[in-house]
């Protein structure tokens, strides 16, 4: 036995060091695993806020004498915003890092919540739209997962956040009718104002600087593709020419088309289809919400641990298919109910297994751009889809929908049968 005076031996030594190995790696871990449960808080209390305005906005353009087609007009406005600022945010965060796109789309929200909170007029109603070209705290969030998880952990902590989504689906729609009801038309604008400035120190608090990457692709100080401005259209454009990424992308964006066309007239829909009141809709949209916090909460992470990420993708393609089907032989809104149990799945599926697949087929200094990319798909549809969607609605019917999902899910099926996409991904262990 050693005493106190004589050195210690070669293999203590080693013994030692392997033991502050351990401990520094847990450690490690342990960080991480708070910086992505801070990420999740903001991402959910961001969302909460964002529906509680989307529920009483339409009162207040009205309030403002605002009639449906100048609504119209507003929300095509939201949408051309986030379309254009979703791949320039996402620029953002690669060259300055996902906390400081996060803290910049905490601060825009604020920024939009104040100038709802005292709009008076039209023009202002519009003016307080500007912010949300940077509020895009969904692929901020995804981001720092991203850098923060190995490409096997990737896809089931970016479908957790899809639980987030549920919450604020659910609880946003509900605090929203209730502030607006018992406190005014602006309260939910004065809750977001507060809750986006405590949402933009939560971030500056927890999320530390900068969050460094783990990702199969190493980052390089001199990257190609990360040169150059924020705006560069060139930059963005050519992550798609990466092996696999055009084809991803496209499933990404044709699968889901036709239900965004549904979901942006469901509020037609269930008044004149399926002849629900305002406070039934509601109830229609919380019940979504539940499913998706069930299938991206308990579901799809279960799911990533034993398929590949092709296969998943292609079962979620093959579903949306069924789906459609479904959809178009639907005649009221218990059929709806049923539908909406494979719709949630295939939905949640694809979205989270697209932008798994494509973070892992750039490199790690491109993955917010490919994210913003991503991010630019809703916004895309929510553009484009109330001339299309109003067109297929009044003169083919609901059941067009369906049929138009159905042909497009069937042969984006076969392609992905036929082909060998080349992002080299394994299955989660």
């Amino acid at each position: 036995m050693s005493t106190a005076g004589e050195p210690a031996s070669p293999g203590a030594q080693q013994g030692a060091a392997w033991a502050k190995s351990e401990n520094e790696e847990r450690l490690e871990e342990g960080a991480k695993r708070r910086v992505i449960l801070v990420t999740y808080v903001v991402a959910t209390l961001d969302l909460i806020f964002l529906f509680m305005q989307f529920g009483v906005m339409p009162y207040l353009a009205k309030s403002l004498g605002l009639d449906s087609v100048g609504f119209g007009y507003l929300q095509t406005t939201f949408g051309v915003l986030q379309l254009v600022g979703g791949p320039i945010f996402g620029r953002f965060a690669d060259q300055f890092g996902a906390r400081a796109a996060l803290i910049l789309s905490c601060a825009s929200a604020s920024a939009f919540f104040l100038l709802a909170s005292i709009t008076t007029s039209i023009p202002l109603l519009y003016l307080s739209r500007l912010p949300m070209v940077f509020m895009h705290v969904m692929p901020g969030a995804q981001k720092v997962i991203t850098d923060l998880t190995t490409p096997s952990e990737r896809a089931g902590a970016l479908g957790k956040l899809g639980l987030c989504f549920g919450i604020g689906i659910i609880l946003g729609s509900a605090l929203g009718g209730i502030l607006s009801t018992k406190f005014g038309i602006f309260s939910p604008m004065y809750v977001g104002l507060v809750g986006s400035l405590i949402s933009t120190v939560i971030v500056i608090v927890g999320i530390p600087s900068p969050a460094r990457q783990k990702s199969e692709h190493p980052m390089t100080e001199h990257s190609p593709l990360q040169a150059g401005s924020v705006f560069s259209l060139h930059k963005i454009l050519r992550l798609m020419k990466f092996p696999g990424v055009m084809e991803v992308f496209l499933v990404k964006v044709l699968a889901g088309f036709p239900i965004g066309l549904f979901l942006i007239m469901f509020s037609i829909i269930s008044m004149e289809f399926f002849g629900l009141e305002a406070a039934q809709a509601g109830y229609l949209m919380a019940y979504f919400g539940v499913l998706q916090m069930v299938v991206q909460g308990l579901v799809l992470g279960r799911l990533t641990s034993l398929f590949t990420e092709k296969t998943l993708l292609r079962l979620s393609v093959l579903v949306l298919a069924g789906v459609g089907l479904g959809m178009a032989l639907m005649r009221n809104v218990l059929h709806y109910c049923i539908v909406s149990v494979p719709l949630v799945f295939s939905l949640s599926t694809l979205a989270t297994i697209t932008d798994s697949m494509l973070t892992k087929a750039v490199p790690a200094s491109e993955t917010g751009t490919m994210l913003g990319l991503c991010a630019s798909v809703q916004p895309l549809t929510r553009t484009l889809g109330p001339t299309i969607g109003g067109i297929l609605y009044k003169h083919f019917g609901v059941s067009s929908f369906g049929c138009l999902q159905l042909s497009i899910n069937v042969g984006l099926f076969a392609y992905l049968l036929r082909s060998n996409i080349p992002l080299g991904e394994k299955k989660s262990l």
